[in-house]
């Protein structure tokens, strides 16, 4: 049954995303070529890379707000390190970018389970601290374009078969995500986290080491897209991505992943991240204010959240009234 409503609200997630496309493009037709497609696809990418740590942090019903200031500062120490080292290769840079981001995450997961300390708390702390530490790394100043490694800035625009390069990545992470939700043990195990905490504990599952590891692999993502971004606008600062992270968690509940914990699924935020590249793909065509683009977010998260509680509490309705049927059943047959 909740397979079901899954599968309804994800089928209409994607016929809203289809019919919006489609009344863009009447009005606009240059919306539905080709390369406006892949514009969004490109744009879309970075938030793909985020969305999928973020959603292994909500499973376990918790929050990552730190993932923004995470990517600014794992992108300024790439930056700072491609510019004192102008000899570093792309794989050199890559690891020092998720290291870096993984070591921010597993901050974040250490804090929370050392101390007992609440997701959001830790990580709107870690979310100022990390953006301190960019302007202490950087001294206040920026690094432009003339000044970041040529590596950086080649590979979000390099072209791999016909499709950008970040498209390709994003869809391995992706890949990635699905595989290690569905096929993994520790994958399954973050799910009954986030279902019931002290069942899992109960059963043996180590919650504390599988909270440490979601946190670590949000931050390994976010350190991946710090370099991603770096290199597609082709600029560090203190402020670089800020307030993302709201976007991150909207294109998460969205696709349905609960704030609650325990329910959502990779497609579900896939189509999330969809909605939102196609809906900021669309206000300048249509000529609206980009002022708007956070004004209609937020507008489409509290409809979610409602839409999503409504089919969870009717889920759980039926359920409990499945076991009452078996149970006046179990009842009416004679000993």
């Amino acid at each position: 049954m909740n397979r079901l409503l899954t599968l309804k609200r994800e089928g209409a997630l994607l016929l809203i995303i289809v019919l919006i496309a489609l009344a863009v493009g009447s009005r606009a037709p240059v919306f539905l070529t080709w390369r406006n497609g892949m514009d969004i696809a490109n744009d879309s990418a970075i938030l793909a890379i985020l969305v999928m740590g973020q959603m292994l942090v909500l499973l376990t019903r918790g929050v990552d707000l730190s993932v923004a200031s995470n990517l600014a500062l794992t992108g300024m120490v790439c930056a700072l390190a491609g510019r004192t080292w102008p000899g570093l290769s792309i794989g050199t840079l890559l690891l020092l970018a998720v290291t870096v981001g993984t070591l921010l995450g597993a901050l974040n997961g250490w804090l929370i389970t050392r101390f007992d300390l609440p997701p959001i708390v830790v990580t709107l702390g870690t979310l100022s601290a990390y953006r301190g530490a960019i302007f202490v790394a950087s001294k206040g100043a920026w690094v432009s374009d003339q000044d970041i490694h040529l590596a950086i800035k080649g590979l979000p625009r390099e072209q791999w078969l016909g499709l950008p390069a970040l498209v390709w990545i994003a869809f391995a992470v992706v890949l990635a995500a699905a595989f290690f939700l569905r096929w993994r043990r520790e994958g399954r195990e973050v799910y009954a986290v986030g279902g019931d905490p002290h069942a899992a504990a109960y059963v043996g599952i180590p919650v504390k080491r599988r909270l440490l590891m979601v946190y670590s692999l949000s931050g390994m993502l976010a350190g991946l897209a710090g370099l991603l971004w770096v290199g597609r606008y082709a600029i560090a600062f203190t402020e670089l991505a800020a307030g993302y992270e709201l976007t991150v968690i909207a294109a998460c509940v969205i696709g349905g992943v609960s704030i609650g914990g325990g329910v959502g699924n990779v497609l579900g935020a896939a189509l999330g991240v969809l909605f939102i590249g196609v809906i900021n793909g669309a206000l300048p065509v249509i000529k609206v204010s980009p002022f708007w683009q956070q004004a209609i977010a937020g507008f489409v998260i509290l409809v979610s959240v409602t839409l999503n509680a409504g089919a969870q509490r009717r889920a759980g309705r039926q359920i409990l009234e499945r076991g009452v049927e078996r149970e006046a059943l179990g009842k009416a047959v004679p000993a």
